[in-house]
């Protein structure tokens, strides 16, 4: 099986051959190219913004064109790529909100076509809390969905949804898509009124060890709706993104997120996708000069759950 990382703390726009060139010599095949890095969650929670996206079409494939002949020069393929997030900012006014919708949206399907990524992850939107109720939350993030659903048809691109978490004061609790049979219904519908597979599903382990998710579970009920994966660690109460296996509930060394459980659900779905890890952060734990030694160890992590799915 193929595995990815994020490209985030690894490739750098002045010169992104080193880093895919770093990436192949760690043992990578696949990139989740982090295209949430031009425009972070951490401005738009505050309601900021940037130019980035204001760059016309021509200007951003000029912008990533070098990205594209540097994965392909390294043999990395860009397997799936985040949508910058949130897509929808409560609070954030009609400005801000139309201009994730109208702008930002768009111009990110039409970079994952040019950098020929069949994947685009996005968060559903976060409302629960203000409209009363799951139903109306996703009634809203399936607006979006249908709004960019024709221009996924006509790229040949699958948007995929995430079971993310919320807060609830001083609790982490289930967030939207963290129901896999609701998920898989909703999956269906679209895709049948669409006509082509414009919509499918990304399992991120960590966020469903925050809110104690059964792996298995989950993973067998969307069955081939499941398209990419997030895979990273967590201690349980924080979103961490640290390397599995890091983390324990006991002296013990019983795990913190359920590995075996995760195996067992691709195994019995026949998953055979890219295992790709969301682990950026750990990229800035380690000193600098050790970032190809901890991405070699990761990709050693994915050559191990290649092995258990065999």
């Amino acid at each position: 099986m193929d595995i990815g990382v994020q490209t985030k703390n690894v490739i750098k726009d002045e010169c992104p051959r080193e880093g895919f060139e770093l990436l192949r010599r760690a043992g990578f095949s696949c990139c989740d190219f982090s295209l949430n890095s031009y425009l972070l969650n951490s401005s738009l929670y505050k309601f900021e913004t940037n130019a980035f996206f204001d760059k016309s079409e021509a200007g951003l494939e000029a912008f990533f064109t070098p990205h594209k002949k540097a994965a392909k020069a390294a043999g990395i393929r860009i397997n799936q790529m985040h949508m910058p997030y949130p897509n929808y900012v409560p609070n954030g006014g009609d400005e801000l909100n139309e201009y994730l919708k109208n702008i930002v949206a768009p111009k990110s399907m039409r970079i994952c076509a040019f950098l020929e990524c069949p994947y685009i992850v996005i968060h559903g939107f976060k409302l629960a809390h203000y409209l009363g109720s799951e139903e109306a939350e996703w009634q809203k993030t399936l607006e979006f969905i249908e709004f960019l659903a024709p221009l996924a048809k006509e790229l040949g691109i699958t948007i995929c949804i995430e079971n993310i978490y919320t807060s609830l004061g001083n609790h982490i609790v289930e967030g939207p898509c963290c129901d896999a049979k609701k998920a898989a219904v909703r999956i269906d519908a679209v895709n049948q009124k669409y006509g082509a597979e414009v919509l499918g599903f990304c399992f991120d382990t960590g966020h469903a060890n925050l809110v104690g998710i059964d792996f298995e579970n989950f993973i067998v009920t969307l069955g081939d709706r499941l398209k990419v994966l997030h895979i990273h660690d967590n201690d349980g109460v924080g979103d961490l993104h640290q390397i599995p296996f890091t983390f324990t509930r006991s002296r013990e060394n019983k795990t913190s997120t359920d590995w075996d459980g995760f195996i067992r659900g691709l195994k019995r779905i026949h998953f055979n996708g890219v295992l790709s890890f969301e682990t950026a952060p750990v990229l800035t734990a380690f000193p600098n000069v050790m970032k190809a030694d901890v991405l070699g160890f990761i990709a050693n992590i994915g050559r191990y759950f290649t092995r258990a799915l065999s």
